[in-house]
């Protein structure tokens, strides 16, 4: 079999791990194509670089220093095509980016600014990896020029009532809240590819809403008694120093959180109510788990009268078939947060509830990478008119 003039022989082009023995010369309509990074797989529809004759993209990275800015960092180095122009961290201002993360250190990169310090003149894009509660003033005084990808939860809630009642202070910035999509990218492109300011799912919501949507727009699953039992890696709370996610307090153990008040539900319950047309309410619980990174999702679902397990996963199957980065796996196969470690990848699986008409649904992310800079970077990539999976393509890391 030949795609775009290289042979793929022997290669599996669907979700099964495969040969690291890529070409390192690529030809895509009588062009050659130098990958900056090897990948190990090919993407389920192999997408051609658009040709792209003018500079760059510029990118600005606001909160360099956090697990979420420097994630966009690592991804950026396998970027053909984005280049970081300029890196904010307050508290690190005058900093490489090599000091505050090692592994970084090869990468050449401006060194990081106080955001009152930066210029804004040549940029193109920008990625905002700041805290809640402080992008909304941030990013209403930047130029309207940018386009932009907020990883925070600011203007993830279209009601800025529901914003102020779940986070505990008013919105200040409704006008943008107006223009804002929604950034669950399988699920969104058309309107990601037009938009100018772009609100980046959270980890728990991207990994709950894959598997549920689809299900719930089809009519396969009840809507109510849904119950969601969620783990995240500690990495999900932020690099700020905290008394309660030292090693010694998190080690060897796993504890319950946010009980029945976690910020992610009212962005759960918005999604899920947009397809079902009316009022979703959901029991979700979110647990922390001793590892760094990883988030497993095991969700509750009752099936409509008729409806059959193997409905539900068929319909995954094939819902997203064409989707690299949504993996519905083999009947029987449990889906384990090892195996997308480092990736933009989710896996996904339904199994028989012993209850009659009930089924089971397990879901892993990278809570770092499609749970957050990997899905900004892949609604970036829309957004400046690039392949979604560009830059994304490294599989995870094992063991």
């Amino acid at each position: 079999m030949a795609i775009a003039g290289f042979s793929t022989a022997g290669l599996n082009l669907g979700c099964s791990w495969m040969d690291t023995n890529v070409a390192k010369t690529k030809i895509w309509h009588g062009k050659k194509y130098y990958p900056k990074a090897m990948v190990a797989s090919l993407p389920h529809t192999v997408h051609a670089p658009k040709d792209k004759t003018n500079k760059d993209v510029q990118i600005a990275v606001l909160g360099a220093s956090g697990y979420t800015g420097s994630e966009i960092i690592r991804l950026l180095a396998n970027h053909p095509n984005f280049r970081i122009t300029v890196m904010t961290a307050d508290r690190k201002a005058g900093q490489s980016i090599g000091s505050v993360f090692p592994h970084l250190i090869t990468q050449d990169l401006p060194d990081m600014v106080a955001i009152k310090d930066a210029n804004f003149g040549d940029v193109d894009a920008v990625f905002c990896c700041l805290p809640h509660g402080t992008t909304q003033d941030i990013i209403k005084s930047l130029p309207r020029s940018l386009r932009i990808v907020d990883l925070s939860a600011d203007f993830r809630l279209r009601d800025i009532s529901e914003y102020e009642e779940w986070y505990g202070q008013p919105h200040r910035a409704p006008e943008l809240q107006k223009e804002a999509v929604y950034g669950l990218t399988e699920l969104a492109r058309e309107d990601i590819r037009n938009a100018r300011l772009v609100a980046n799912p959270g980890c728990y919501p991207t990994s709950i809403q894959l598997p549920l949507i689809p299900l719930i727009k089809a009519n396969l699953i009840a809507c109510s008694n849904i119950f969601i039992d969620s783990k995240s890696g500690v990495s999900g709370a932020g690099r700020s120093p905290k008394e309660a996610n030292l090693y010694t307090e998190v080690a060897e153990g796993i504890h319950a959180y946010g009980i029945t008040k976690h910020r992610h539900v009212p962005e759960i319950e918005q999604g899920l109510s947009d397809v079902a047309h009316s009022k979703v309410t959901v029991s979700f619980t979110p647990h922390l788990m001793p590892m760094s990174r990883g988030m497993l999702s095991t969700i509750y679902v009752e099936m409509v009268q008729g409806v059959k397990i193997e409905d539900l996963h068929d319909h995954l199957k094939k819902y997203y078939e064409s989707d690299e980065f949504v993996c519905v796996l083999k009947k029987g196969d449990t889906p384990h947060t090892r195996f997308v470690r480092g990736s933009n990848y989710c896996h996904v699986n339904v199994f028989p509830d012993r209850n009659p008409g009930r089924a089971i649904i397990i879901s892993v992310i990278d809570n770092l990478v499609k749970g957050a800079s990997g899905q900004a970077l892949q609604n970036l990539n829309l957004m400046m008119g690039y392949p979604e999976d560009t830059g994304l393509l490294a599989q995870p890391l094992f063991p």
